[in-house]
């Protein structure tokens, strides 16, 4: 099957087929004829599968059909939310290349950078409205965007969106925009929350999922390393040496550690930088820009960025801190072996992760190939429990020790 056979126009196809796309994936080939259909479409994909062209082509497509000639006074009749920054970007230049022959005008608004120019090109007018949910709300609130033509609304990784609390504010959106309307959601995985969300916005949504929540990339090599927490950055640094090549993205749980893993790097020589939410729009947008022209081999994120970053032939992900919620080690892992390609994924464990491990191997039916020969190995007796009560021990030992010595204070 090809494109055009799913119902596109020429001008449509054309772009497709400049960019190098012959045939339509799974969730491709399912989706675009329903949405087309102007039915209501709920979608479980993983990452990497082309979600993003499976709801941004019908949608073209409905609206090329009946487009405004004229490129002033245009109104918003595709909306797509997006729970990042980087997504949102992604998303607006994917519709500007699959727009390119036709008169459609894609616009896009999201946080940290001034509201001004973001209300420029509202004023000019556009079909298509990518954002982020806050800055969408914000600019509600200014009377700075009308959602009263919207004939569809598209939600787009619907898990990562509950994940970040913008539950309310997805309410808020879908009740701003008409009652008659095409909803579509699109999410990696489906937990109950987001079947949940469906239920309540969705009318009889025709289901399609593509690849099960369980199931991983074939592709991917998972290799599972068990090592004290305290030398978690020697090992990185021994594997970086010795074992893992190329472009490489590292997730780590928080935004200090980041800091401190590329701090670290930085000092032994690394090519690396690092993207998390309390670095600038420009600055992250910069970073990922020189990521994906090899000019630094090494990204550090958090797990707000896992799916913000759509970049091929990434050789590696390294899990330094192993995700508390099993899909997201799914997310994480599916920035290397992209569309079939082949990656490898190395998981760092200390003590208190093991139990983390578990829900990963039972979600993804798949056990880890755990690696037993590094020089820092995890002692196989050493439990969270047995860290805690050494720890709880020394610490009552020197309170009682300083309690005796007023007006000192230990630390």
């Amino acid at each position: 099957m090809n494109f055009k056979e799913l119902g596109l126009n020429k001008p449509i196809v054309r772009a497709i087929s400049e960019l190098g796309f012959k045939t339509p994936t799974r969730v491709q080939e399912q989706t675009i004829p329903i949405i087309i259909e102007k039915r209501n479409v709920i979608v479980s994909s993983q990452t990497g599968t082309g979600k993003t062209a499976a709801f941004v082509l019908p949608i073209l497509q409905n609206l090329f059909d009946r487009q405004d000639a004229s490129k002033k006074g245009k109104k918003i009749r595709a909306l797509i939310v997006s729970p990042t920054r980087e997504l949102a970007q992604q998303l607006f230049e994917n519709c500007k290349q699959f727009s390119k022959y036709t008169n459609i005008r894609t616009g896009i608004v999201y946080g940290g950078i001034s509201l001004e120019p973001q209300k420029e090109v509202l004023r000019k007018g556009v079909d298509i409205l990518i954002a982020t949910p806050g800055r969408l709300l914000d600019l509600h609130k200014q009377d700075a965007v009308h959602l009263d033509f919207v004939e569809t609304l598209v939600l787009d990784e619907a898990d990562l969106m509950l994940d970040m609390g913008f539950i309310d504010d997805i309410s808020k959106i879908e009740y701003l925009c008409p009652k008659e309307k095409q909803q579509l959601l699109f999410s990696a995985t489906m937990p109950p929350k987001v079947v949940e969300l469906a239920k309540s916005i969705l009318d009889h949504p025709v289901k399609i999922e593509v690849t099960p929540t369980a199931s991983t990339v074939k592709e991917i090599a998972q290799m599972l390393y068990y090592v004290p927490k305290p030398k978690k950055i020697a090992l990185c640094l021994h594997l970086l040496r010795n074992t893992i090549k190329g472009s490489v993205i590292i997730f780590r749980r928080t935004k200090f550690g980041v800091d401190k893993l590329e701090k670290m790097l930085l000092k032994n020589g690394y090519s690396v930088a690092s993207i998390h939410g309390d670095k600038s729009q420009h600055s992250r947008l910069e970073v990922l820009q020189k990521f994906k022209n090899s000019e630094i081999a090494i990204l550090i994120a958090t797990d707000v960025a896992s799916r913000g970053i759509d970049i091929k032939n990434v050789d590696a992900v390294i899990n330094f801190d192993v995700p508390n919620l099993p899909e997201t080690y799914v997310h994480r892992i599916g920035r290397t072996g992209r569309a079939g390609e082949k990656g490898i994924a190395y998981t760092f464990c200390a003590a208190d992760e093991k139990n983390h491990i578990a829900s990963i191997q039972k979600l993804t039916q798949k056990k880890l190939d755990v690696v037993e020969e590094h020089p820092y190995l995890l002692d196989p007796e050493a439990t969270p429990e047995v860290h805690k009560k050494k720890g709880s021990k020394y610490k009552k030992g020197r309170k009682s020790e300083a309690s005796k010595k007023k007006k000192k204070r230990w630390y």
